[in-house]
């Protein structure tokens, strides 16, 4: 007897994590993975953080900690110090109670979460993301009812940041359209606007109600600095204005698999916030009920005792760094090469990833040639060199360029 299901066709590999599904076939004993959107070690280990074992310690040690059931919008402590870590110590709309903040499933989630509440209560059903974006932002969005257009943000010519298209282009969006920003970090390119052209994109935003929706994924790990990283969040929140914030704690401190994030909704008063918290409890239930427990007990037990957060600060500086010295190296040996073309942006842009400029058959070569896995839009992951590969991804880049497409 056939299957009820013998009609579904197999569904394509993730672009992202098929990247790593393919690498981990390979039985090359050179194979490089590039793919990956976690942090590496020099020896190419994943990392736990001492701070993190440090908590979790504490937390195994506590006799008093059982596993109820959190509530549906999870730890409050957790939330009251995630939203204080985006947005500042000495924030007004802290202070003034303005804040709605929900424990989420990581960044994606808060996402997810966000989407659903503005499909069922904004006015508009329109989100404008950056072109390109992370892959996952138009699946995030759509599913939750929200129709998804582009902005024109990277230029290929310059790989650099399109602000005349992007501010065209947000100057064309309907009154009230919503727009997602990557607070820091952009992925996939690692451009982000300068101090002014931030101040620029607020007052036009502002300038047509447009309505902000940060995506926060890399606070402290791209600059090393967190309140560096939260400066652009924290300039739309200081006009007075609504937004939108994302958080994500997978990549600054490490708590991938912890799936440990928040959603932040700035209102323009304390009972707008009381009202849309409510609501939001509603979107929440039906979807997953309460968030779990460990991973947010974590990052709570960092962020509240001043010693472990001035070491998670030490530990996330050395990470941002040796992210940067990654790209002074490859940046170096391909300039010792003389490998064709300017690959200046590799020192320009920040973050986790870079935007290389290599086109899909360069990638496809450097996979069957040299092993090496990325996605293929050319982006890489930094984080995922060592001093030890940059000579092969330099050697295999130099290649591509020079004998392919």
């Amino acid at each position: 007897m056939d299957s009820v299901f013998a009609s579904i066709v197999q569904a394509p590999e993730d672009p992202i994590l098929g990247v790593t599904a393919a690498y981990n076939k390979d039985p090359s004993p050179n194979k490089l993975n590039l793919g990956v959107g976690a942090y590496r070690t020099e020896e190419g280990k994943p990392l736990v953080l001492n701070v993190v074992r440090k908590a979790e310690q504490l937390l195994v040690n506590d006799q008093s900690r059982v596993k109820e059931y959190l509530p549906i919008l999870g730890l409050a402590e957790f939330n009251k110090l995630s939203a204080k870590l985006i947005l500042g110590d000495d924030s007004p709309a802290i202070q003034e109670n303005r804040v709605a903040t929900a424990q989420c499933l990581s960044g994606t989630g808060s996402l997810r979460v966000g989407a659903e509440f503005l499909a069922k209560h904004y006015h508009q059903r329109t989100i404008y993301i950056p072109q390109p974006s992370w892959g996952n932002h138009v699946k995030v969005f759509t599913m939750a009812g929200l129709s998804v257009k582009n902005y024109r943000y990277y230029d290929p010519t310059t790989r650099g940041l399109n602000f005349q298209g992007l501010l065209e282009d947000l100057g064309a969006a309907p009154a009230g359209a919503i727009v997602l920003l990557h607070a820091c970090a952009h992925n996939p390119t690692g451009v982000d606007p300068t101090v002014e052209q931030w101040e620029q994109i607020r007052q036009s935003m502002r300038s047509k109600g447009l309505l902000p929706f940060f995506d926060s994924a890399y606070q402290g790990f791209a600059s090393g600095s967190l309140d560096v990283d939260a400066q652009p969040v924290r300039t739309f929140v200081a006009d007075g204005g609504e937004c939108f914030i994302a958080q994500s704690y997978a990549k600054n401190m490490g708590l991938y698999g912890e799936r440990v994030g928040a959603l932040s909704i700035v209102c323009k008063a304390a009972d707008v916030a009381s009202r849309v918290e409510s609501q939001l409890k509603l979107v929440i239930r039906p979807m997953y009920s309460n968030p779990p427990i460990h991973g947010a007990s974590i990052a709570m037990t960092i962020l509240k005792n001043s010693d472990m957060y001035n070491e998670w600060k030490i530990e996330l500086k050395a990470m941002a760094d040796r992210i940067i010295s990654m790209r002074k190296q490859l940046f170096d040996a391909l300039s010792a090469k003389g490998t064709p073309g300017n690959w200046s942006h590799i020192i320009k842009q920040i973050g986790m990833f870079t935007f290389t400029g290599l086109n899909s058959d360069q990638v496809a070569f450097m996979t069957k040639e040299y092993h090496i896995y990325m996605t293929s839009d050319g982006r890489i992951s930094m984080a995922g060199l060592s001093s030890k590969t940059v000579p092969h991804l330099a050697d295999a880049i130099h290649a591509a360029v020079t004998r392919c497409c």
